[in-house]
């Protein structure tokens, strides 16, 4: 039940801040391009009283956007400030404060380009989403929506999309969240935020996408193919710009590196040694001067175009159909980059059988009187043994129909200890919910849910195990989310590739991660929700039409290894705060660095997602250049 009146936390150092609430109401999605409308700020003190308010309208300078989302019309804004005007007072609600909003990236981001638009610096140094706050917490609602906890925290909500109504509920979700978290002794979620002030923040503009298929590399003396993959180095007597615009309206596909599919390079000297060149000539790539070029652009063969799904668009908020296939599917085999080493292991279909720890019990199904997956409603957190004991007892659970929780939250309805588990620092915590503590015989004979109890979390997603497949539709926003729990010292950072049919990128800009955190087009966008969650927005709509699938890997930055890290979860939503479709818990071996966690890819007309779990152990820069990108 929710709390009707929260407890003061603010004795709890971990849990006291000074909080500075905001929520904007924009003219779109996209910061770098759209505008903030109106804003409300409410500052709070570490014992909650709070200690501010300033709301106001803001005249954009352009169109609102869809008045009919948040009601300000031309004519409601025209005598407002501009940004400009109250950006000082912004900032000193901001200063010294860690900022709160429900989905804070996107208020974040906002607010860090119009300060940048107004040439000041936006004075955030931690932020906290109460999204993500409620996703540690997990409390039993089917969306985290802020209408969905507003309704289970108690809080009363009477114009939404109002900032100054819709922060004030902020407020109230907030208090009753921080509360929670304190009780299950859930680490707030607070983000670093990096200067956001500078122009070099915004994406680069995108590049043009080819049109049609590789058709491969040209023969001795035929001609070029429209899809033929052109790379140039060195210098041009004919600008870059206007060589590379000429092949563009020929129908030919500009690369920024060189792969083994690779179909031209065009390079006035050969022997320059530049890696481009020498890629080239490692991988047999057909290299021509630019004057041999220009007169190839004169005679481009037509292409065989690409034959994508329908692209229309859907709103952000619609929650697209179930899965046309429930359970799982099959999957081809998960492609290995160009030019990687090989990975530290494969999954097959069915993971090959792990040697059960000592004491376990035997992995065979369970026998009669109950159903052969009676963990259908459980979710449970293992604690204790080696990581590779673990994972098998996580795998188990999932065989079993139940979920592996990585982190205690208010989802998980049982524990059990492996040995060690009693030492762990959760215990307590586990022992004062009063949540079930099992040995780990207990795998052999669980009791039964009943068939008709409620799911923990209001929802049930499909429960995939590694190399578990499901369908989606076509149109719509998907967000693969990655948690794991916050036991190693070490910084791990989730990426993103778009990839082609030759699972390479079509340009640098395809490589998603920290520092450029969005594909050129806005299709493909990472999210930090946290120190231990990130999260890969992909808009399918949006894609082009070159692009085959989209992986999602995650890279320790540092020596440390995913064996001392554990298991990370993936989460598969159809929107930002929209109840999970899917998720699985990935365990890497031992000495994986790098692991390949999801992939959306395309099926014939659709759009699958595979739960992957496939780890190397070299870093994140091998990786990188077996997609084809290139790494200064």
């Amino acid at each position: 039940m929710p709390l009707a009146s929260p407890p003061d936390v603010s004795y709890l150092s971990d849990y006291a801040h000074d909080w500075a609430l905001v929520d904007v109401e924009t003219s779109g999605l996209v910061a770098r391009r759209d505008r903030v409308l109106s804003i409300a700020v409410l500052t709070f003190g570490p014992d909650g009283v709070q200690t501010g308010e300033y709301a106001t309208l803001l005249n954009p300078g352009c169109d609102p956007g869809p008045v009919h989302v948040h009601g300000l019309t031309p004519e409601r804004l025209s005598g407002a400030p501009t940004f400009e005007q109250v950006a000082g007072r912004i900032g000193a609600l901001l200063q010294d404060r860690v900022m709160v909003a429900h989905n804070a990236q996107f208020d974040y981001d906002f607010l860090a380009h119009e300060f940048a638009r107004a040439r000041l610096y936006l004075p955030v140094a931690q932020r906290l989403c109460t999204l993500a706050l409620n996703r540690r917490v997990e409390p039993p609602v089917a969306g985290l929506g802020l209408a969905a906890l507003a309704e289970y925290y108690g809080v009363p909500q009477t114009s939404a999309h109002d900032a100054l109504d819709d922060t004030r509920v902020l407020a109230g979700i907030f208090r009753s969240s921080l509360a929670e978290a304190a009780r299950l002794g859930v680490p707030l979620p607070l983000v670093a935020c990096p200067p956001r002030q500078d122009a070099q923040f915004a994406p680069k503009p995108p590049k043009t996408p080819c049109a049609y298929r590789n058709p491969g590399r040209p023969a001795p003396g035929d001609p070029l193919v429209q899809g033929m993959k052109i790379a140039v180095t060195g210098e041009t007597a004919t600008s870059r710009a206007e060589l590379v615009a000429r092949a563009v309206d020929a129908g030919l596909n500009i690369m920024s590196s060189v792969s083994r599919h690779t179909g031209v390079l065009v390079t006035n000297d050969s022997a320059s040694g530049s890696e481009k060149a020498r890629r080239a000539v490692a991988e047999g790539v057909t290299i021509v001067d630019e004057h041999t070029f220009l007169k190839l652009l004169a005679d481009v063969r037509p292409g065989t175009p690409y034959e994508g799904p329908t692209r229309g668009r859907a709103s952000v908020a619609e929650r697209p159909a179930a899965p046309a296939a429930p359970g799982p599917v099959a999957a081809p085999p998960v492609p290995v980059p160009a030019g990687a080493p090989a990975p530290a292991f494969v999954p097959a279909e069915a993971p090959a059988p792990v040697p059960a720890p000592a004491g376990a019990p035997p992995r065979q199904r369970p026998a009669a009187p109950y159903p052969a997956r009676p963990f259908g409603r459980r979710r449970v957190l293992v604690l204790g043994g080696t990581h590779q004991e673990a994972s098998v007892v996580r795998a188990r659970v999932v065989e079993l129909g139940g979920a592996a929780a990585i982190n205690l939250s208010a989802g998980v309805t049982d524990v059990l200890l492996l040995p060690g588990g009693e030492l762990d620092r959760r215990m307590a915590r586990v022992t004062a919910l009063g949540i079930p503590v099992h040995p780990q015989d207990w795998l052999g004979t669980p009791a039964a849910e009943p068939l008709d109890a409620p799911a923990g979390n209001g929802a049930v997603a499909e429960v995939l195990s590694r190399g578990g497949v499901i369908d989606l539709p076509t149109a719509g926003q998907w967000h693969v989310a990655a948690s794991w729990a916050q036991l190693a010292d070490c910084e791990i950072d989730v990426v993103a590739f778009v990839l082609d049919e030759d699972e390479q990128v079509s340009c640098d800009e395809d490589f998603v991660f920290y520092g450029a955190p969005e594909s050129p087009d806005g299709s493909v966008r990472l999210r930090c929700d946290g120190p231990t969650e990130q999260s890969i927005a992909v808009d399918l709509a949006a894609l082009p039409p070159a692009a085959h699938r989209i992986a999602v890997a995650a890279a320790i930055d540092g020596a440390e290894t995913f064996g001392s890290v554990g298991a990370v979860q993936v989460v598969l939503a159809p929107g930002v705060d929209a109840p999970a479709v899917a998720q699985a818990t990935l365990d890497a071996a031992t000495s994986e660095r790098t692991l390949l966690l999801a992939e959306i890819y395309r099926r014939g007309p659709r759009w699958r997602f595979r739960a992957v779990g496939q780890g190397y152990d070299h870093g994140l820069e091998a990786l990188v250049r077996g997609y084809g990108v290139e790494v200064e």
